[in-house]
């Protein structure tokens, strides 16, 4: 498997000291744990943000527990995945002193994001109303799963979401159970969009010196996702279903069984259709009536279906992808992740990065292979200073600040 290393390209991100990022200066007190919340404040942190992460102490991150897989040293993958550059300090809220430890982290913050079920903030003594009275210009943002409103006590739990919010009945074979996606989809698109209002709010504040609460939640985070599927219900009624990997208005936009596994092909007009057609070695699909437009190929998708894959069982999906592409027709195998990791590198795209155990921040080298940020910043780009924090690995440094700022 492909590993990158921190350089100054900019492309795998940067080593410590080798710039400012775009997001230098920037304070995250982050009360939130599973996923939503760490992955945006994971985002915002590799871009710069000073990340302060409050965990219980003892128990920690919910996903700290969360294996296999774990690494050497017994810390659950998924953690690690998504809590790199942070710190952790680990504080008892049910304690006036934990709070008042947490309320002195939060005074000095630009930004405080939680994931609490909706009132439990409040009553801790951290609510928005309260703190933000305290700290007007805080920028606080609270992740949930339906809302503050008549869905403040369901919990927000990302299979739930995908089974109420439809993404399971447009997912799996026609006529075959709903299936959810392979990963935790709609937590990772709900970080992603606290992350960008997080970013419009810190850019409100620059304007006027106001902070302001910023609330996104699992359930209409999905719904926004489903963009077409869900665009077909408000526009026009239309209620989608399960439909495997075909695509209810392209063909063929699915994958096909080729000789030795799956490919992907992906024709989005009907120039790719006939370069398709020629690259199987049946041009005349392209004149035939049933497929000559997007729309009649659609209609006839079962039947266009099972010509195509009669033509690409004469060879392995590699072969096949490798002469659609170069015929102009987005095409692929179905890769297992290994493989994928494989085909970024091959690209010259990030992959995985290695943060070196020497930036553990003094402690117990803990050396770390990480995801790479996708976003490539040209002037300020990711870098990745922290390994994951062990538990409460920095409550001396960090409470010792706090009580002697000088």
């Amino acid at each position: 498997m492909g590993t990158q290393h921190n350089g100054p390209d900019g492309r795998a991100g940067a080593p410590e000291g080798a710039g400012r990022g775009a997001l230098d200066g920037l304070r995250i007190a982050d009360f939130s744990r599973v996923l939503a919340g760490p992955y945006a404040t994971m985002l915002l942190a590799d871009l710069g943000a000073d990340v302060v992460k409050i965990e219980r102490p003892g128990i920690g991150d919910d996903t700290r527990a969360w294996h296999p897989p774990a690494d050497h040293e017994g810390t659950s993958t998924y953690f690690l995945g998504v809590n790199r550059n942070k710190r952790s300090v680990a504080l008892d809220l049910t304690t006036d002193v934990g709070l008042a430890q947490a309320r002195a982290l939060v005074a000095e913050a630009d930004v405080l994001v939680e994931n609490f079920r909706p009132g439990t903030m409040d009553r801790l003594g951290l609510g928005v109303r309260e703190l933000r009275a305290l700290h007007p210009g805080l920028v606080y943002c609270s992740i949930s799963g339906f809302g503050s409103g008549a869905g403040a006590s369901i919990p927000g739990y990302d299979l739930l979401v995908q089974a109420v919010g439809g993404l399971m009945s447009v997912t799996g074979d026609s006529g075959g159970e709903p299936v959810k996606a392979g990963v935790a989809l709609v937590d990772v698109i709900t970080g992603l969009h606290a992350s960008v209002g997080i970013l419009a709010a810190l850019r409100h504040r620059e304007a006027t010196g106001e902070g302001q609460h910023v609330e996104v939640n699992l359930l209409a985070s999905l719904l926004s996702a489903m963009v077409n599927q869900a665009s077909a219900f408000a526009v026009a009624g239309v209620v989608p279903g399960r439909m495997g990997n075909a695509h209810p208005s392209i063909s063929p936009y699915e994958t096909l069984p080729a000789a030795d596994r799956p490919i992907a092909i992906a024709v989005g007009n009907d120039r790719q259709f006939a370069a398709l057609a020629e690259a199987v070695g049946h041009p005349g699909l392209a004149l035939d009536d049933r497929f000559r437009t997007n729309a009649d190929r659609v209609a006839h998708r079962a039947e266009l279906r099972e010509i195509l894959s009669e033509r690409l069982a004469a060879a392995g999906a590699d072969h096949w992808s490798s002469v659609l592409l170069a015929a102009g027709v987005p095409a692929g195998p179905v890769n297992n992740v290994g493989e994928a990791f494989d085909f970024a590198q091959r690209l010259g795209l990030p992959g995985i990065v290695d943060i070196p155990a020497a930036v553990a921040d003094g402690a117990e080298p803990r050396p770390s292979r990480q995801v790479a940020n996708p976003i490539a910043l040209s002037g300020t780009p990711a870098r990745y200073r922290l390994p994951p924090p062990g538990l409460g690995q920095h409550t001396a440094e960090i409470l010792h600040r706090l009580s002697d700022p000088a």
